[in-house]
């Protein structure tokens, strides 16, 4: 098969791309991506030269280049990752999450429908569903959890789940929608908390933690993640919802004292900050669904991915460098130039 992979540069996509190549060397991925500030071409640089795998640079919104791809290559599975993802930049200027998240969702539809994709397949979050409260422990989001977004972030993955379940019913559209709780691992973007924290212990800078450190997300090892998604594409239901979580609810703050206590740092190095504007209190999924139907779990206990993380970015500190420093902007022009 022929599996095109949008945002397949950033954290989760490249994460795919590589189990993807893994688990399926017979297939050919072709990754299109925009290399926006969070994509990061030398996060692929270890399969660019393999004849299976195929990097485009694009953006999804671009439909004359999107249609042209798939002229191209004819693919026979779309996976979408390409999305603005992040809460605070999504309050600062919520356009471009519009613009990429909504529109760019519909073009990939639209030739999806003209070459006769036969599946296509969009990653969502469990942010559409909004939050729930810390005093309900025994609360967790289904798939049938009303959507109630919390920020323009979440609000564009909403409206393109809704409009993805619209092509399905309307056109016929081949889809499916995954809503994954919060990822961690390997290639994690240095802007988002674990990461974060990581990097600034390193560097024994403060740490800085969001109004008490008390709402609650639920952890999801990144290669975990991957697996769920090929398992939805080899044997899910088209036109299903498949929430997939990570069974591993953790506060913020108890975070950031683990990540000091690996790294043998000070607790003093925390800092509490203005809590962020619709700040969501707990995230939890309930996996029951993609467990029964397809036999998925979640197989890394946070304990352990957390440990395997930490040392991940011990050993990788090029990677990140050239990210704080601005300096991985630069790669695809110089691997790219005169070419």
């Amino acid at each position: 098969m022929t599996i095109i992979v949008t945002g397949g540069a950033g954290f989760i996509g490249s994460n795919f791309v590589f189990h993807m190549l893994r688990a399926h060397p017979e297939d050919r991925i072709v990754c299109l991506d925009k290399l926006t500030y969070a994509g990061n071409l030398t996060t692929l640089a270890p399969v660019m030269e393999m004849e299976n795998f195929r990097f485009v640079k694009g953006d999804i919104c671009d439909r004359e280049a999107v249609f042209s791809l798939f002229a191209e290559e004819r693919p026979d599975v779309v996976v979408n990752f390409a999305a603005e993802s992040h809460v605070d930049r999504s309050i600062e200027d919520p356009g471009v999450f519009l613009r990429t998240n909504i529109l760019g969702t519909q073009a990939l539809m639209d030739a999806s429908r003209q070459y006769g994709v036969k599946r296509y397949h969009q990653v969502s979050t469990d942010e559409v569903y909004g939050d729930l409260p810390l005093d309900r422990p025994d609360l967790f989001f289904t798939e049938e959890t009303p959507i109630h977004t919390s920020s323009p972030y979440s609000a564009s993955k909403a409206s393109a789940d809704l409009l993805v379940m619209a092509y399905h019913r309307t056109y016929g559209l081949p889809a499916t929608i995954s809503r994954c709780s919060n990822n961690y691992g390997p290639y994690h973007f240095p802007e988002k908390l674990i990461p974060l924290m990581i990097i600034n212990c390193l560097n024994d800078r403060p740490l800085p933690v969001y109004g008490t450190g008390e709402n609650v997300r639920d952890w999801l090892y990144v290669e975990d993640h991957c697996k769920a998604i090929d398992l939805i594409l080899q044997q899910g239901r088209v036109g299903e919802v498949y929430n997939i979580g990570g069974h591993n609810e953790m506060r913020n703050i108890d975070i950031v004292r683990l990540i000091c206590k690996a790294l043998g740092k000070p607790e003093s190095l925390i800092t509490y900050v203005t809590d962020r504007k619709g700040h969501d209190l707990r995230y939890a999924i309930d996996p029951t669904k993609i467990h029964k139907e397809l036999g998925w779990l979640p197989e890394t206990k946070f304990a352990d991915g957390i440990q395997k993380t930490i040392q991940w970015y011990l050993e990788n500190r090029e990677w990140w460098e050239a990210i704080v420093s601005g300096e991985y902007q630069n790669y695809y022009e110089r691997m790219y130039a005169g070419r």
